[in-house]
């Protein structure tokens, strides 16, 4: 072999491939796979919120070196029909619907049709006259709203790190609850375009740029993208993403039996999420691009194994490498000059990066909570998470829909993840 690399660049082009495998072999040789042990308390877990009824169901990956090691299908998907759930369980993919939006949106900046520093009137010319909101107290101790002009415009890149001003209407104060209430903007029936233009008539809450805020900002994304590239976002996103990295069952809507039959629901004591389920099956031509996805574990798994590799999945490039790397570096961390709101913010020492969260520290708490610096994750109100941890190579994936349950079952089931491995690897 060493005279084979001598005599041809093609030979040292080899050589050096089968390096960096053998170099790759190593390093997952030297990554502990989780314990067994481990893995039947994760089983045991979710066993036991089935059993008692506080779960219809859940399906649960930890896929490590690309090959799963604990691939689970627990309960029901519809306590109604008894329908077993499986891999192929439809889910409601809610707010992880953000990360999927977010990866598009990087496409597009990668291929120079998009750039981050663009004012969002660029591409939705109605945000020009976008307002903010200052909340102050009248002499006679009522409250009244001034609407002042902001000091610079909405970028792209306050939309893709909730920098935007944009809220929830239920986030953020009486004033922005009750701003969002008289604008009716889930009334009657809107596409992603009428939707933006709701949003751009209302009044900022914050300043643009000064603010992380949990919000409607992925949604104006959503359109943004349908304006560059001429497609519906569905369309874009299944001839970019979904159909390439073979997410055959990820769409806004179901349309055939086959597919409603597959539909995981939540308990029918869980009113909070059925209703918000309620109005996503009563808006079916709205591709929110901050929550309207579906999609199943065999499906999902593939989206965050690409992000595992780098942007990469077999052997196509989705993202090239300073693009993930700018995609997945904390934007709103010390000298950003960004506040935190952190009602929804992703959690103890965490920063956010464009459309997901990524650990930077240890955090404050003691001892810190699970997981490895570099950490990527994301969940939603419907009590999905996934986290994407490099140093352990590995990806971790609870499907599962629940609103009132997702609080407690999501930190539980992240620390039962880490404890399958050796204390030293559980923390940063």
């Amino acid at each position: 072999m060493d005279r084979a690399r001598s005599q041809s660049p093609f030979a040292a082009s080899l050589w050096a491939l089968l390096c960096i495998c053998s170099i790759g072999q190593s390093r997952a040789a030297d990554i502990p796979a989780p314990s067994p042990d481990g893995l039947e308390r994760i089983t045991a877990f979710f066993d036991n919120e089935v059993r008692t009824g506080k779960l219809p169901g859940a399906v649960v990956l930890i896929q490590q070196h690309g090959r799963p090691v604990y691939l689970k299908s627990f309960g029901v998907q519809d306590v109604r029909t008894g329908t077993p759930m499986s891999p192929d369980t439809f889910f409601a993919l809610h707010s992880m619907t953000k990360p999927v939006t977010s990866v598009a949106a990087m496409m597009l900046i990668d291929e120079g049709k998009l750039a981050l520093t663009d004012p969002v009137s660029k591409y939705i010319p109605s945000f020009a006259f976008t307002k903010v909101g200052i909340e102050r107290t009248r002499p006679d101790g009522g409250l009244a709203l001034d609407l002042v002009a902001p000091v610079r415009p909405v970028t792209i890149r306050d939309l893709m790190r909730h920098t935007s001003g944009i809220s929830y209407d239920y986030i953020g104060g009486k004033w922005v609850e009750q701003a969002y209430k008289d604008a009716n903007i889930f009334e009657g029936q809107f596409d992603n375009k009428e939707f933006a233009e709701r949003i751009a008539r209302l009044p900022l809450a914050r300043q643009p740029g000064t603010l992380w805020r949990y919000g409607h900002s992925t949604d104006v994304l959503g359109r943004v993208i349908e304006v560059i590239s001429g497609q519906t976002l569905y369309g874009f996103m299944k001839e970019r993403i979904f159909d390439p990295l073979g997410m055959t069952s990820t769409k806004f809507v179901l349309k055939t039996e086959d597919e409603l039959a597959r539909m995981a629901r939540p308990l029918p004591s869980d009113m909070i999420l059925l209703d918000a389920e309620r109005d996503r099956l009563g808006h079916p031509e709205w591709e929110s691009g901050g929550g309207g996805l579906l999609s199943t574990m065999n499906d999902y798994s593939r989206f965050a194994q690409m992000l595992l590799n780098g942007g990469e999945f077999d052997g196509k490039r989705y993202l090239s490498p300073a693009a993930f790397k700018d995609m997945t570096t904390d934007q709103i961390g010390p000298g950003s000059g960004v506040g935190r709101d952190y009602f929804y913010f992703p959690g103890d020492g965490f920063g956010y990066g464009y459309g997901i969260g990524v650990r930077t520290d240890p955090g404050n708490a003691k001892p810190p909570p699970p997981g490895s610096l570099g950490e990527l994750k994301w969940d939603s109100g419907s009590g999905t998470l996934f986290g994407v941890d490099r140093k352990l190579d590995m990806i971790f994936i609870m499907l599962e829909q629940t609103q009132n349950e997702r609080s407690r079952i999501t930190p539980a089931f992240k620390a039962l993840v880490y404890d399958t491995f050796p204390p030293e690897l559980r923390r940063p």
